[in-house]
């Protein structure tokens, strides 16, 4: 393993390298997480692939410091600042929030890519909630002002709970990131700079069948928080293939190493 730094605007993103392999794999981590996710796959994708994980902005060691939203244009500039690719292919992996930006890649660049592997991935589906506080000028200042003082917010959370309109994993969820103020000030800066990033699925289930984009998903059959359901948009497509297996949204762990590998192997 390999850590690296490279300037970017006013900024500096911070990445990884695993493995040593010909062909090269992006990697794009989940919500909270960052590039080091992805370490133990090395053993196993590291003699064919090399690959290259970044932070997202406001996660891991990645200093975020521009005043504009991290965009798709942004994200394909740091890549090929991470490594150069030309005009040659390359493969992705991205779990959960990493999702979002590897389907929104594809929908942008098809012809350069290869195989993507999108476990439990986000963007399948537009949360009513996500678009109110991310791309609309009132529901952001309502998700600024709920940050500073959340009160209000976790009565009608737990109330929701206790009327069952709200399933106990997603109101573990709420609790576990905004209970603190820090990951509060956080899931602001997150969901709002990378509110960018909005896939289209039938734009992409048409360009991985017309550049024969091999298209594998990984979900958790016990997931609450990303549904397999939110895929069907691409069943029936021959190179695009679907597994759900006995798990819930954590699967970026090594006892589902072989499952990840599968993706890539279709």
């Amino acid at each position: 393993m390999q850590q690296h730094s490279l300037a970017y605007k006013s900024s500096v993103i911070n990445y990884y390298v695993f493995g040593s392999g010909a062909k090269t794999l992006f990697c794009f981590h989940g919500y909270d997480e960052d590039g080091l996710s992805f370490a133990f796959l090395e053993k196993l994708f590291g003699v064919k692939y090399t690959l290259y994980a970044l932070d997202f902005p406001f996660h891991g060691k990645t200093q975020w410091n521009e005043k504009e939203p991290f965009t798709l244009a942004d994200l394909v500039t740091v890549l090929q600042l991470i490594h150069p690719f030309g005009n040659m292919k390359f493969s992705l992996l991205a779990y959960s929030m990493g999702g979002r930006a590897a389907l929104h890649l594809i929908q942008e660049t098809p012809t350069q890519i290869e195989r993507v592997a999108l476990v439990a991935p986000d963007g399948l589906h537009q949360n009513i909630w996500y678009w109110l506080t991310t791309q609309t000028s009132v529901g952001n200042n309502l998700f600024a002002y709920t940050m500073k003082k959340p009160q209000w917010f976790f009565s009608a959370a737990d109330a929701a709970g206790k009327l069952k309109l709200l399933n106990k994993s997603i109101l573990k969820f709420v609790h576990y990131y905004l209970d603190d103020r820090e990951q509060r000030a956080l899931l602001y800066k997150r969901w709002t700079f990378m509110r960018k990033l909005k896939p289209n699925l039938p734009a992409i289930k048409q360009s991985c069948i017309e550049k024969n984009i091999q298209l594998g998903f990984l979900f958790g059959e016990f997931d609450r928080i990303i549904l397999s359901k939110r895929a069907l948009v691409f069943r029936n497509t021959k190179n695009i293939h679907i597994k759900v297996i006995n798990a819930g949204h954590q699967l970026m762990k090594e006892k589902y190493a072989n499952e990840i590998a599968a993706l890539l192997n279709h």
